[in-house]
């Protein structure tokens, strides 16, 4: 009977013990007595030598503490018998390995603290093991991102804390669930609050931060932020800006603009390929072959005034193997999109006049030989090769004819001032597109103007018809930077050198203030010129004056006076010389203007265009 009761009595006690258990070597345990009269132990280890969680925790342990050791990753379950554990610290180690299963069987774990350890991932599947945990501290830690699939385990929390770590945005997935606090599900009924903790990441101010921005403004008041104000990192531009200071734009993906669905263009001339864009952020834009061949050119892309984004494929000398049909594709990371353009190569338009008897030519014309040299020079001698433009939009009531036609000369016996336009004007409105202006005093308001233009160089040019009256036109779709030569004149005739004029879309914009400048600059340096002469002039007549009247009476020498009037026509030249010096700027300014100023008291072309 003893015998019996005695191993009774050590079965019992071996089984408290091993409840109980002893506390490892290298940690401390306190026991603490609960306001309703229960038992909670705590276990705190903090030996900076130690490299992995001890193993003989005792299974009654409450809270447990695990701080500044060397411990770098918990093994899968390692507390898994501890199911009356309530409290897991693990602050400030050398944490970078964490085991999905690492919260197995921990049924009442609340609070799970792991700042300043080296996480730079989190398992945040591992929180479904944990279905009582309420606060999750992760401050500190080298985190970049939290993936979408967490936001379905964080539906428990009321305190989570995710600051100093390398976040640079947030899924707008987990933004939504905290947005919607109020009436969502996110909390159950008994929990009133969510705490947040979101400073100190190097968040990237795009567009896709445009909803943590917005949320940051306009937070429901079930949330609470740790730190409410949030600070940009990147871009270096808004790097220091507060998110209350931000003005972003939603991200847009990428919308391609309806443009010309095929194009022809001879063999040999140059093509040009142009795709628009819009989208946020700024979609990057490709030119490729559906054939899969190289393109046989270069792509230039550039961004206008509206924030379009163009991209223009430039093909010289085609050929019949260019024929095909091109895709132009626009894409960010919201979405791609893509158009497609049909290229076909026709054979070279050949001019009829080229054939003619120049002779005969001059004859049906009528035009003089000083003309037909300058519109040889215009047309023929600095263009190497023909070339074809893209289809340009114009104002509206304009027409266009797309297919290049050769100039033809006037009609015999046509009115020498039925098509006499004079005074004509270049008023630059942008880089890409110009206005010119002339004026026709013997036209009525029958008359019919045509305006021809092209590429300065190129062989070709286009037509655009003006309507009966109008004596204005603006030609869009220009190419900054670029050289053109238009002209004006009654319809179905060929244009006059007084009716053409050179610009470049580069300089028409500033003309207006450029010639005034140089007026100001001119009228200064002659007037500085000027004022020395004068005052020479008037030192020596002075002088005379006095040797006079020392010499001569009081009544002669009274009667001795200079005019100031007259010595603007001295013959020191102080007046041809500030004569010559506006001479030379009128000069110097009609140069660059057009080539009707050019020909004026001249007789003749000049060689050189500005």
């Amino acid at each position: 009977m003893r015998v019996v009761v005695g191993i009774l009595w050590l079965l019992a006690f071996g089984e408290l013990l091993q409840t109980r258990g002893s506390c490892p070597l290298q940690c401390s345990c306190s026991l603490q007595v609960l306001g309703d009269g229960s038992r909670a132990r705590t276990v705190v280890c903090d030996d900076p030598d130690m490299t992995l969680p001890p193993a003989s925790i005792p299974l009654d342990t409450c809270r447990l503490r695990l701080e500044r050791t060397a411990i770098c990753r918990v093994p899968g379950e390692a507390f898994r018998l501890l199911g009356r554990l309530e409290q897991l610290w693990l602050p400030y180690n050398a944490l970078s390995d964490l085991s999905a299963f690492m919260l197995r069987g921990l049924q009442r774990l609340r609070e799970l603290r792991l700042p300043g350890n080296r996480l730079v991932t989190f398992p945040w599947a591992a929180l479904k093991d944990a279905p009582q945990l309420r606060l999750l501290d992760l401050q500190a830690n080298r985190l970049s991102a939290v993936p979408k699939e967490a936001v379905r385990f964080l539906g428990n929390l009321t305190f989570l804390d995710l600051s100093s770590n390398q976040l640079m945005r947030l899924p707008q997935e987990l933004l939504a669930i905290w947005a919607n606090l109020q009436t969502g599900s996110f909390l159950s009924s008994h929990h009133t609050r969510l705490v947040l903790g979101l400073q100190d990441n190097p968040w990237v101010c795009d567009c896709r931060l445009y909803d943590l921005a917005h949320f940051m403004e306009d937070w429901t008041p079930h949330l609470t932020f740790i730190e409410a104000r949030l600070w940009c990192a990147s871009p270096k531009s808004l790097a220091g800006v507060a998110f209350s200071q931000l003005e972003l734009r939603k991200c847009r993906s990428p919308e391609l603009y309806p443009g010309v669905a095929s194009l022809q263009s001879p063999v040999g001339s140059t093509a040009l390929l142009r795709c628009g864009a819009t989208g946020v952020p700024r979609p990057e834009m490709i030119w490729r072959r559906t054939n899969g061949h190289p393109l046989n050119g270069t792509v230039h892309q550039e961004v206008s005034q509206d924030g379009t984004s163009w991209a223009l494929l430039g093909l010289p000398a085609v050929s019949y193997q260019d024929s095909g049909d091109y895709i132009c594709q626009a894409k960010n990371f919201m979405g791609a999109s893509e158009m497609l353009v049909s290229l076909t190569v026709t054979e070279a338009q050949v001019s009829t006049e080229q054939s003619e008897d120049p002779v005969a030519l001059q004859a049906r014309t009528g035009e003089s030989s000083e003309a037909a040299a300058y519109n040889d020079k215009l047309v023929g001698r600095h263009a190497a090769k023909s070339a074809a433009l893209v289809p340009w939009t114009f104002a509206t009531g304009m027409k266009e004819e797309q297919t290049p036609r050769p100039l033809q000369m006037g009609v015999p016996g046509e009115p020498r001032e039925a098509r006499m336009v004079r005074s004509l004007k270049v008023v630059g409105d942008t880089y890409h597109s110009v206005s010119l202006m002339w004026k026709a005093p013997q036209a009525t308001n029958t008359t019919a103007f045509s305006v021809l233009y092209a590429v300065f160089g190129q062989h070709n040019m286009l037509r655009v018809a003006v309507q009966p009256g109008e004596t204005s036109v603006t030609l869009d779709g220009l190419s900054p930077q670029t050289k053109y030569v238009a002209c004006v004149c009654a319809r179905g005739l060929a244009p006059r050198k007084e009716q053409c004029v050179i610009f470049s879309t580069n300089e028409v914009v500033d003309a207006e203030s450029t010639q005034q400048l140089i007026n100001v600059v001119v009228g200064s340096v002659a007037a500085i010129i000027a004022l020395p002469l004068t005052l020479l002039v008037c030192c020596g007549a002075l002088r005379r004056r006095c040797r006079k009247c020392r010499s001569q009476d009081p009544a002669e020498a009274a009667g001795v006076y200079i005019s100031l009037e007259r010595l603007g026509q001295s013959e020191d030249g102080s007046e041809g010389l500030y004569r010559h010096s506006l001479d030379e700027a009128d000069r110097l300014l009609s140069a660059r203007s057009s080539v009707d100023s050019q020909a004026l008291g001249t007789g003749h072309i000049h060689e050189y265009y500005c």
